[in-house]
């Protein structure tokens, strides 16, 4: 089981994006990387595809962020938080907050 999954809100703990908060749009695997939107935003200049209807210019989009520099955001602690696992006892494995014990998974 994976800490961050997409779709979790996170907050960016190092970087220029420090403090930000955001939602996991991908999780890429292989790399431990994750892409946060609205974080990391980098400028990518991209050439005009009139067939596939790009204008072309100059993009901003996010770029991918290392696992390790985010942490799931705890909404009853109104923070980012470390994440622990816990059994239930109908046999689900859950995510859970390692400040106050609340479940991150619905």
């Amino acid at each position: 089981m994976q800490r961050i999954k997409k779709g979790d809100d996170v907050v960016v703990r190092s970087g220029k994006d420090a403090g930000k908060r955001g939602t996991v749009q991908r999780v890429l695997s292989g790399e431990n990387r994750v892409v946060v939107a609205n974080a990391n935003m980098v400028k990518r200049h991209v050439r005009p595809n009139p067939q596939a209807g790009i204008a072309g210019g100059i993009q901003e989009r996010e770029a991918p962020l290392d696992m390790s520099k985010v942490n799931p955001f705890c909404r009853s602690c109104d923070k980012g938080v470390r994440v622990g696992f816990k059994t239930l006892e109908d046999g689900r494995k859950v995510r859970m907050c390692r400040s106050c014990g609340e479940a991150l998974d619905s």
